[in-house]
């Protein structure tokens, strides 16, 4: 019978796209309609005298109408997708159509047709067509279609992407049957948006699902902070729904709210990071020549493609692995197409720590702006190649921040990391050397501004995290973790380059910027969060086993030294260091010198480089 009925209900909607069905449903029941005038004016068997006058109206009342209707293009609206202006238009053809047939019967009498009936039959007519494409609207409710079930959908958030969206569901039918709001604001409970009602707040979340035989819950809170959407997962994930979002703001700035704009909760989303202005515009990029080191890292394809936006002269993208760098060009190519900005990038293969290979480049191209974001960052791997780290990440550091001054570029960014606070291992014992080599050359080379930015962890950067746990998760598990009570800072990768890009304006020279990275996370949950996410059940379906730390980890990462020695700066989400970037009053450079010579000595100079460095 279910089969029966929703094989009806296709065939029916599907009626909706062909004007013709249309127009001959609209006659048929506009025919109908002059009965109806006759019979409840005089009675439900027409009298013979009037059989004729009736006839004539019913053929003639319908012609008029259709033929408006023709005209005014009603036959190619496809109504199962129809909105309030289609109705609207409707309305306003039928009434001029109403017009011209009450003008026709009022000044040329053709029939006998008396006034009361005249009336009954418009209103008739109107009731009936517009039933008629409303209906197809209504056929969707779960009915199957092409073999496939509807779902019935709550929507959290009646506000106006609530409200866009719910429109958006009724008028393109594909898998979802809206059946109502849920928002925390009281004053629109019991009320009507878009057709459905505002049921309850989300409290009342559980209790809705169950009645309502709810399978999936639409999240339409664009402007909601993680937070708002880590409480609401928190109190579905056991209820077995499925869980879909709307973007952020920003992502929805063209203002297209649709279904097709749905998608799956993500670890982003769980990670309660307020969002970060990713419209800023940085005018010192405007026009300038723009070197990025590590161009085919995450952090520095990001870098490249958001200085794109700013919109430079030139931009030149090193790399010293050749297979990073042109995946980079491929992705530009794709993304900009036969946009004039593509013209603008040269790719370079070099090793930043080859002063031969990066003084032919400063002299040839003179950049006004570096970000430094080339680095050895594998924490595990570089613990025994300290001479290693030293080469790329401080003597690499010092190459380029001294061609930069000799070459007149105006300022010079470089990333850093939070590994570099008491640093525990080499990685992080190397870039905070970098941080002291740049304070010297800072010294050196005033008309340069020199500045380090420090962050932490960034989801979905190379040898994170986050891939590793997701590979784990799709072979079954178990999924590995060093210890449960280790914590890191997390960043989304485009969050941390915008906020890169806007400490470089703030900068005038030899300060350490601190991002905002929010509140640390631990990682075992971090781990719970993305096996549930997958669909599976930490501990049941998929394993958590602990490993044990890793030479060189912390159990938790700092960002400050102290932070009574951090102020605010322009940007909220940026912060300044007090303490000076070279953080001592002896050179490294001769023991830097040393530690590349003598390879042996590197872990010893290491230590005299960096006396606050920790490790084993």
């Amino acid at each position: 019978m279910r089969d029966a009925l929703g094989r009806f209900l296709y065939f029916w909607k599907k009626l909706s796209s062909h004007g013709l069905f249309v127009a001959l449903f609209d006659f048929t029941l506009l025919a109908f309609s002059a009965y109806l005038g006759y019979a409840i004016r005089l009675t439900l068997f027409i009298p013979s005298v009037y059989l004729y006058d009736l006839a004539l109206t019913a053929l003639i009342f319908p012609s008029i109408i259709v033929a408006v209707f023709f005209f005014g293009k009603q036959y190619r609206t496809l109504w199962k997708q129809a909105g309030l202006e289609d109705y609207l238009r409707f309305a306003k053809l039928y009434l001029l159509a109403g017009a011209l047939f009450t003008g026709l019967v009022t000044f040329r009498p053709f029939t006998l047709l008396p006034r009361t009936s005249l009336v009954i039959m418009l209103f008739a007519g109107v009731i009936l067509c517009g039933a008629l494409r409303v209906s197809w609207r209504l056929a969707i409710t779960r009915a199957s279609d092409g073999g496939r079930r509807f779902l019935n959908a709550l929507i959290v958030g009646a506000g106006e992407a609530g409200a866009v969206l719910a429109r958006d569901l009724l008028r393109n039918p594909q898998e979802l049957v809206p059946r109502g709001f849920v928002d925390d604001d009281t004053s629109k409970i019991g009320k009507t948006i878009s057709g459905l009602a505002v049921l309850s707040d989300t409290e009342d979340l559980p209790s809705l699902i169950k009645a309502y035989e709810i399978s999936v819950v639409l999240v339409a809170i664009p402007s909601a902070a993680g937070k708002k959407i880590r409480e609401l997962y928190d109190m579905l994930s056991p209820l077995k729904v499925s869980v879909r979002v709307l973007p952020s703001l920003q992502e929805l700035a063209g203002g297209d709210v649709s279904v097709n704009r749905l998608r799956r909760v993500s670890l982003e989303d769980l990670l309660g990071r307020d969002p970060v202005d990713m419209t800023y515009r940085c005018d010192y990029l405007r026009g300038a020549k723009v070197l990025v080191t590590g161009a085919g890292g995450s952090i520095g394809s990001e870098i490249v493609r958001q200085t794109l936006k700013n919109e430079p002269s030139e931009l030149v993208v090193l790399g010293h692995g050749e297979q990073s760098i042109y995946l980079l060009m491929e992705s530009l190519y794709k993304s900009l197409a036969k946009s004039p900005l593509l013209s603008k990038v040269r790719p370079v293969i070099a090793d930043v720590a080859d002063e031969i290979a990066m003084r032919d480049l400063f002299e040839g191209f003179r950049p006004d702006v570096i970000f430094h974001a080339a680095a050895h960052k594998h924490v595990p791997l570089m613990e025994p190649c300290v001479r290693e780290a030293l080469r790329v990440n401080t003597f690499g550091t010092l190459t380029v921040s001294r061609l930069a001054g000799e070459s007149g570029a105006k300022r010079l960014v470089m990333i850093s990391t939070d590994k570099a606070v008491r640093p525990s291992s080499v990685m992080g014992a190397s870039k905070r050397a970098a941080e002291r080599a740049l304070g010297e050359v800072q010294d050196k080379f005033k008309n340069t501004a020199y500045m380090a930015v420090r962050f932490g962890n960034v989801l979905g950067s190379r040898g994170s995290v986050v891939p590793k746990f997701e590979e784990q998760i799709a072979a079954g598990g178990p999924v590995t973790i060093t210890d449960p009570s280790m914590k890191r800072y997390f960043m989304l990768i485009p969050e941390a380059v915008s906020l890169v890009i806007q400490a470089g304006a703030i900068g005038r020279g030899g300060e350490l910027f601190v991002l905002d990275m929010g509140e640390p996370v631990l990682i075992s949950e971090m781990a719970e969060m993305l096996i549930r996410l997958h669909g599976h059940e930490p501990g049941r379906d998929i394993k958590i086993v602990c490993t044990g730390i890793r030479p060189g980890e912390k159990l938790f990462e700092e960002l400050f030294y102290d932070p009574a020695s951090v102020r605010r700066t322009s940007n909220p989400k940026v912060f300044e260091s007090t303490l000076k970037l070279s953080g001592g009053t002896q050179s490294i450079l001769p023991k830097l010198s040393q530690s590349l010579a003598y390879p042996n000595k590197a872990p010893e100079l290491l230590r005299e480089m960096v006396p606050e460095y920790i490790g084993e």
